[in-house]
């Protein structure tokens, strides 16, 4: 993943084909965050999350279908549901991103 600046005006990326253009006074907008303007950084950023995206989606969107969900409707109900109850959960070790956890 890599954020190209071209010619000081313009922000490519080999990921994604969304683009961010310099708007003068420092300022930058984002192909899909229209009507905002942002900083170099935070232009920067933004496509870093455009390349994110579709291959978290992609991953997500098979684990859904495992369980009769579609991508929204998954990504909606982890989000949006409570747990069920309020007593933190025990500390486990943590899982790399990817790795399957074992079933007892």
């Amino acid at each position: 993943m890599a954020v190209h600046v071209i010619g000081s005006s313009l922000m490519t990326s080999d990921c994604t084909p969304h683009r961010a253009r310099s708007v003068g006074q420092e300022g930058w907008v984002v192909s899909y965050l229209p009507g905002r303007t942002l900083t170099c950084a935070q232009a920067v950023a933004a496509l870093q999350v455009a390349e994110a995206v579709p291959p978290l989606l992609d991953s997500v969107g098979g684990l859904a279908t495992k369980v009769g969900l579609t991508l929204l409707e998954a990504l909606g109900m982890a989000i949006n549901q409570q747990p069920w109850d309020e007593q933190p959960a025990p500390r486990r070790s943590v899982r790399r991103y990817g790795e399957v956890a074992a079933c007892n």
